[in-house]
């Protein structure tokens, strides 16, 4: 078989590994910029500027956040050992990329932290949301899920291409001062732009308890209304961000 042969997405993916938070991506990093479309745009945050760098990462160059980019020579360099022929054919569609999830209004790509990267094999590009991934992307999923990567197959809408820093990875990175800022890092939250399997389990929940919710995986202006709406019964603040006392009240902890 060739590694850009299409496999159903295995049955267990990501194990351990949570996708990044924008609120997590927010609070420890900074807005990329103040204004986003589905095109890629400049930083214009000199902080998050400065962090930034060019460099190679073994099969390509890359442009991204700085412990973003030396995590990925690392798992470069260990599929060049666990996978030769994949890594044979890899090659990157980008990293650094300021703009909003494909076909949302309000999700922030990971992509504008320049913590998740596009990968593509042999210069083909996995097809985004058919439910099929190419083998070799599914072999090499693993050793980036070992490393606290993210692998974008675990998307409601299937992304098998899209590698991204997790969201215990970043706030790891926090703590030991990678972002040249140390601090606490805020409580796990669920907002407005967020999506992945977590967002599919609140959803799920909500609409177990009569909300009319589509179970999409994606944070929109629906699912924020439906958490206020939960939130105004439970007489918790209606701000429509899962915080600790609403997951508490959902039942999701």
């Amino acid at each position: 078989m060739a590694i850009t042969d299409l496999i159903p997405i295995p049955d267990s993916i990501n194990p351990g590994v949570t996708n990044a938070r924008q609120a997590t991506m927010l609070s420890l990093l900074g807005n990329p910029r103040d204004d986003y479309t589905d095109e890629c745009q400049p930083l214009t945050n000199p902080r998050l500027s400065a962090l930034v760098v060019f460099d190679s990462v073994g099969a390509f160059r890359v442009l991204g956040l700085q412990p973003a980019v030396t995590a990925l020579r690392s798992i470069i360099e260990e599929i060049a050992t666990a996978a030769p022929a994949v890594h044979a054919g890899l090659g990157t569609a980008g990293m650094l990329c300021a703009r909003l999830v494909r076909g949302s209004t309000h999700s922030i790509s990971n992509h504008s932290w320049g913590t998740a990267i596009d990968l593509t094999l042999n210069g083909v590009l996995d097809r985004r949301g058919d439910r099929m991934v190419q083998r070799g992307l599914a072999e090499i999923a693993p050793v980036f899920n070992e490393h606290g990567w993210f692998w974008g197959a675990g998307f409601g809408t299937e992304d098998a291409m899209h590698f991204e820093a997790g969201d215990e990875l970043i706030r790891r990175w926090h703590t030991e001062g990678r972002f040249s800022t140390r601090g606490p890092t805020p409580p796990p939250l669920l907002m407005v732009g967020d999506r992945g399997p977590e967002v599919v389990t609140l959803q799920q929940r909500l609409k177990d308890l009569g909300s009319q919710l589509s179970v999409d995986g994606i944070f929109g202006t629906g699912t924020r209304a439906a958490v206020m709406t939960f939130q105004a019964a439970h007489d918790l603040i209606a701000d429509g961000v899962v915080g600790p006392r609403t997951r508490t009240a959902l039942g999701l902890t």
